[in-house]
């Protein structure tokens, strides 16, 4: 099993793809229990939902379920929300509260170390050698953290979820120029609403990577899976009527990034 999928590209652009992976070691699969199996918690097709938008954009996908180890946290287990409702580096639970481990299992100690080992130190090693390499041509790198999430969780959020929901860790993640190119589309969408440093502002990747200082920016996009899925439930169907008009949207955002990055770096 790869942990790890890496597309390079010659844009200053790299998307991340921490949470689209479903694949699950069969001793861990048989530790989850019927809930836990469903996976619900999977960023359902977003790796098809960016899809060739940006063609020479590199592109980092971890293969593993974000039940084995969340590629997104920080390994050394600390939340990125305080006092809020979350999930861990491997969670305990869905994103509704729910028990995901046969008799409420958790992982022991030296169980979440060695996934670390195996799985989300090997997927950040790709990713940080995919931004010095795009660094090293263009000067500097834009990570574009890709992420999606149902619309509505009571357990994390209360009421709706915007549609597009963009994190900067409230501005130090990456330079004003590429937080207004991600919103200026975003944000002018007929049809669709936002929210730059809302409910989520960002995951571990966004801001241990993100050095504007030293070339390197960084930024999430957290999209309501109801802008592209037939229903926020099993199966998780993707929805090509609403993924192409979303898709327009998302391709705009990606050019005008890269079309920053250019001015940025000349």
């Amino acid at each position: 099993m790869s942990v790890v999928d890496v597309k390079q590209g010659s844009s200053p652009v790299i998307l991340g793809l921490p949470h689209t992976g479903t694949e699950v070691p069969a001793d861990i699969w048989d530790r989850l229990n019927e809930n836990g199996q469903l996976l619900a918690d999977t960023d359902w097709h977003i790796h098809t939902l960016y899809d060739g938008l940006l063609p020479e954009a590199t592109t980092v996908r971890a293969t593993f379920h974000r039940y084995v180890i969340d590629a997104n946290r920080d390994p050394e287990g600390i939340s990125l929300y305080p006092g809020q409702n979350t999930t861990g580096l491997i969670p305990e639970t869905d994103f509704d509260g729910r028990a995901i481990w046969r008799n409420g299992e958790k992982p022991a100690a030296a169980d979440t170390q060695k996934r670390l080992e195996q799985f989300h130190k090997p997927y950040h090693a790709a990713l940080a050698a995919e931004i010095k390499r795009v660094q090293d041509i263009h000067g500097l790198a834009i990570l574009y953290d890709c992420h999606s999430i149902r619309s509505h969780i009571p357990f994390l959020f209360q009421g709706k979820l915007p549609d597009f929901n963009i994190g900067t860790n409230q501005g130090t993640s990456c330079a004003p120029e590429v937080a207004a190119a991600t919103g200026r589309f975003a944000f002018a969408a007929p049809g669709y609403d936002g929210v730059m440093n809302g409910r989520f502002k960002g995951g571990w990747t966004t801001r241990h990577y993100g050095r504007p200082q030293l070339g390197i920016h960084a930024i999430q996009m957290e999209l309501a899976q109801s802008t592209h899925l037939q229903s926020e439930a099993p199966p998780f169907a993707y929805d090509e009527t609403k993924a192409e008009r979303l898709r327009k949207h998302l391709k705009d955002i990606l050019e005008n990034l890269e079309q920053t990055a250019f001015k940025l770096g000349s």
